[in-house]
């Protein structure tokens, strides 16, 4: 993947408050990439400075080799859609679009043109003459983003543009970033603090926490396999147990002690050594249930829990279990089995769902 965007060694301090602390991303042409962490993290700092709505203390923005740093926003070959969409209230949805390419100076066939086909790929034409509040939410969305991509930016940076939509419009909107992404090809940066959008969305992810990157990888990777604990934690909902190193190679694996779990063979990372502290990470829906009565074959990873609460949510049930003093999350598909507070029963998960975390 090609360095079309480099961010390198950016920072943004506000008095002694770091909001964005040494930053250094690299985003290739037509790639959909997310920055994705909880509110105060810096991410909308960070777009802000690409925007050239801030300018960073320090490093330096290169976008397709041009330093674009000291650049103010009209002169930069990107455009933002805000989280409010920003739509001029008194234009029409036709208006609204050729904005941009009216102060560019361009001229009226080919507005006239550059319009009807932002029209056609968000699928409006119906719609042209109306005003924004004669529109849905989805639909103002939908005309912030062609009114963004008319004038063709080679950046297209999103500030949390679905955080006023309901949860079916949001997943509807989410599948028509990814088509008309698909149509144009233009680099989306997409700031958001919604894991499950970045997850359904993005070709990568940059997690952050209090101004810095702490992990970028694609989305399963960055699910499957965090490198800490915090971007388990944020990136959908972990299990954590606290372990000391017993074996540091056990068939691929290493062996930990865990209280109340016992010994229990985890995945393996490198620079590990007996007798070190160690965190593991299991997500919900890697550990399994079964019935009192039905005890797994093998010693290993297994323990005997009792139901304390069960949650059904429809496709999954979420039940929370207890082993002496600990507690821990199961997620469950519908056809599972059915569990009622009180019952006993045996936890077990294999060892490539647990993996130590930093």
């Amino acid at each position: 993947m090609n360095d079309f965007l480099s961010i390198e060694k950016v920072s943004r301090h506000f008095g002694p408050l770091k909001a964005v602390d040494g930053v250094t991303l690299q985003i290739g042409q037509g790639e959909i990439f997310s920055l994705l962490g909880p509110s105060g993290c810096g991410k909308t700092t960070l777009l802000k400075m690409l925007a050239g709505f801030e300018k960073p203390d320090s490093g330096r923005l290169v976008l397709n080799g041009q330093d674009v740093t000291a650049l103010p926003p009209e002169r930069r070959p990107l455009n933002t859609v805000f989280q409010n969409y920003a739509l001029f209230p008194h234009l029409s949805v036709w208006e609204n679009i050729a904005f941009g390419l009216r102060i560019a100076g361009k001229k009226k066939a080919e507005i006239q043109a550059a319009v009807d086909r932002m029209l056609g790929m968000i699928q409006l034409g119906e719609h042209a003459r109306k005003r924004p509040a004669q529109l849905s939410g989805g639909q103002r969305q939908r005309v912030a983003i062609a009114r963004a991509l008319v004038n063709e930016p080679k950046v297209l940076l999103l500030d949390e543009p679905l955080a006023a939509l309901d949860l079916k419009l949001r997943q509807h909107m989410l599948a028509e970033l990814q088509a008309i992404h698909a149509q144009v090809g233009t680099t989306f940066i997409y700031v958001t603090h919604d894991q499950g959008e970045a997850l359904s969305l993005s070709h990568r992810i940059a997690v952050m926490e209090s101004g810095r990157v702490v992990q970028v990888d694609a989305p399963r990777a960055l699910y499957e396999a965090p490198a800490t604990s915090f971007v388990a934690g944020f990136i959908g909902d972990a299990n954590f147990l606290d372990a000391i190193v017993e074996e540091t190679q056990v068939g691929g694996f290493v062996q930990v002690k865990t209280e109340g779990l016992g010994s229990v063979q985890v995945v393996a990372r490198e620079g590990l050594t007996t007798g070190q502290p160690v965190r593991i990470m299991i997500r919900p829906e890697k550990l399994y249930l079964l019935p009192e009565a039905l005890a797994p074959d093998g010693p290993k990873n297994v323990a005997q829990v009792r139901i304390q609460s069960v949650t059904y949510f429809g496709p999954h049930t979420r039940l929370r279990v207890t082993y002496g003093a600990h507690t821990m999350q199961v997620q469950q598909s519908g056809r599972e089995g059915h569990w009622t507070t009180g019952e006993e029963a045996w936890m077990s998960f294999a060892p490539e769902a647990a993996r130590v975390v930093d």
